[in-house]
């Protein structure tokens, strides 16, 4: 038998008037398509557990939102980008899929947790770009073996800061001061914020 959270109950209430039916109606269909449901309040919203995350709405001054935890996998990937969640901006009843569709989402979402799917995996990193200097910087650093070893060992990130710190002065005296400044603290090992880090 499923179990049904006071707090949800409470955040109905406070929800704004016009969302209260919404958030109502929801979660009675969440329940009665799946009798199991467990109820929880995460990240300060309601959501619905069965063997793992299953779904979660949300009231917001203007609309609420509805999300199936591996929705693009169950909704597909055609969602709405005004609004968390698969549904897009609800503001009424109107706005909701007919039950027997909501019913057929969280029917698919049990399921695949059933099957121990796992979440959809997101787009995998990109391999780090590349750091291109420019040639002053690569001449310097030609010509100071210590900055230049501490430059290539500094991850893509760190050498970006340096790169861009000195790419971005206006003037040329000012891109000299960097460039300077920059070989003496990599040949000390320095990353270019290193006066912020906890050393």
């Amino acid at each position: 038998m499923g179990r049904r959270d006071a707090r949800v109950d409470a955040y109905i209430e406070k929800s704004a008037e016009f969302a209260r039916p919404i958030l109502a109606h929801l979660r009675e269909v969440v329940h009665a398509a799946c009798p199991d449901v467990e109820e929880a309040i995460k990240w300060g919203m309601p959501f619905f557990l069965d063997k793992g995350m299953l779904c979660h709405m949300a009231a917001f001054k203007a609309h609420c939102a509805f999300g199936i935890w591996k929705g693009s996998d169950v909704v597909g990937d055609d969602r709405s980008d005004d609004a968390m969640g698969q549904l897009g901006r609800i503001t009424q009843l109107s706005d909701l899929p007919s039950k027997k569709v909501l019913t057929g989402y969280i029917k698919e979402a049990m399921r695949r947790n059933d099957a121990g799917v796992p979440s959809p995996s997101r787009a995998k990193p990109k391999a780090p770009r590349e750091v291109v200097g420019p040639h002053d910087l690569a001449a310097a650093l030609r010509g100071n073996p210590a900055a230049d070893a501490t430059f290539s060992r500094f991850s893509p990130s760190h050498r970006r800061e340096y790169v861009e710190w000195i790419t971005e002065a206006k003037t040329p005296a000012t891109r000299s001061r960097r460039l300077a400044t920059a070989l003496e603290w990599l040949a000390e090992g320095k990353p270019r914020n290193w006066k912020y880090m906890n050393c």
